[in-house]
């Protein structure tokens, strides 16, 4: 498959969260994301679709495998359940999901502009990788 021509990027804020992240998508373990809303629309990104199909890089852009979208669900923040979380492969509990997500949602939210509450909707986008490179 030719990549150039997809939308690639990376998991994650740091080097650390991303390289981790995406560890985790190749050993099986992580097999979603989950986006602010608000996020999506602060940076003008279109909200994922079922069938998108998408390289996801080390923090560096190295490409390591493509992913093809399979569920995409607007939530609220404080309505995700353990079920949904626990397809992140992060975390073994929902409250280490939400202490973890919302620090990240904080951090994101004072670095483009949105306000981190638990009302807020959340894109949980549940994947599957079809190749790695």
């Amino acid at each position: 498959m030719d990549i150039k021509n997809l939308e690639h990027w990376h998991f994650g804020m740091t080097e650390n969260d991303a390289n981790y992240l995406l560890d985790l998508v190749l050993a099986g373990k992580k097999r979603a994301t989950s986006s602010s809303l608000l996020g999506y629309e602060k940076e003008g990104e279109r909200i994922p679709a079922v069938g998108d199909v998408s390289v996801i890089t080390y923090f560096d852009g190295t490409p390591a495998c493509i992913i093809r979208t399979v569920s995409v669900r607007i939530i609220p923040y404080r309505d995700v359940p353990l079920e949904l979380a626990l397809r992140e492969g992060e975390d073994d509990s929902l409250e280490s999901w939400r202490n973890n997500h919302s620090r990240f949602f904080t951090a994101e939210g004072a670095d483009i502009g949105y306000e981190f509450t638990d009302t807020m909707p959340v894109v949980f986008e549940e994947f599957e990788v079809t190749e790695v490179l």
